[in-house]
């Protein structure tokens, strides 16, 4: 506690040791917050980026898949949401159903190998399909058959959830984990990436939906960078006044003491 005057009411001056700490804590804090904001206005600028490019991306013509020769190359910058198109033939009877959350409520994505003419692997996510899809099974229905000609985006290997882990001995998936799905099926030269189909046009009535229902890749970027910056800037401000308003006292405190002990 600051030492009081106590025919005045007033406190006196801080001491030096007081002072240097109060300076360095601000000038700490000061530098801390806006080192924090400029990293947003990066970050900001990186995220804009991102969702222009894969706007641009989602709505180009499609162009071939990354074939075999290019997959170690393959990165998230410079290939996700690449709207890309393929043919092959589907290998229904190692599709894998995974546990997803959409619009059309809960159910399972229908990810299943498509085989193309070199002998490469790919998996599409042929869309969502509800619960109780094929007595939740997959059994029925499973879809083209022969040479097959989709497009869709490409899509990075998901790793498993914090909370909840696929369970291939079970068969129980909620990552579309691409090495653990070609693994548990007994793949070979699968890509590593997937790709999410877009929607077909629709073969049943509105009532009875033809599943798996494709298209139905979300595509949302949190992007509340410009909130952050702002955030920060605003606290470096309140520290950079504060250090005004500490300075400003402390002379007045000195001014009016030195005034006192002039006139007695």
């Amino acid at each position: 506690m600051s030492p009081v005057n106590a025919e005045e009411g007033e406190r006196a001056p801080r001491g030096m040791l007081a002072l240097t700490l109060l300076a360095i804590l601000g000038m700490l804090l000061f530098a801390g917050f806006v080192a924090l904001g400029t990293w947003q206005v990066k970050r900001l600028a990186w995220k804009r980026d991102l969702i222009a490019r894969v706007d641009q991306r989602v709505h180009a013509p499609p162009v071939d898949a990354p074939a075999r020769s290019r997959w170690s190359e393959v990165t998230p910058q410079a290939d996700e949401y690449l709207h890309v198109r393929l043919r092959g033939s589907f290998l229904h009877e190692q599709q894998t159903l995974v546990w997803a959350a959409t619009d059309r409520g809960s159910g399972y994505w229908v990810v299943t190998p498509l085989q193309q003419a070199d002998g490469s692997v790919v998996l599409v996510n042929r869309g969502f399909a509800p619960v109780d899809w094929c007595g939740a099974h997959g059994t029925c229905a499973p879809g083209a058959s022969g040479e097959t000609a989709l497009t869709g985006l490409v899509r990075m290997s998901e790793p498993a959830g914090l909370f909840r882990h696929n369970e291939p001995a079970r068969n129980s998936w909620y990552t579309r984990d691409v090495a653990a799905i070609a693994s548990a099926r007994g793949l070979d030269g699968v890509a590593p990436y997937f790709v999410d189909a877009d929607a077909s046009p629709p073969a049943g009535s509105e009532a009875q939906p033809a599943w798996p229902e494709g298209g139905k890749t979300v595509i949302v970027f949190a992007n509340n960078h410009l909130t952050y910056l702002v955030t920060w800037y605003l606290l470096a401000l309140m520290v950079a006044a504060a250090a005004v308003y500490v300075a400003r006292d402390e002379y007045r405190l000195r001014r009016r003491r030195r005034s006192g002990a002039g006139g007695s």
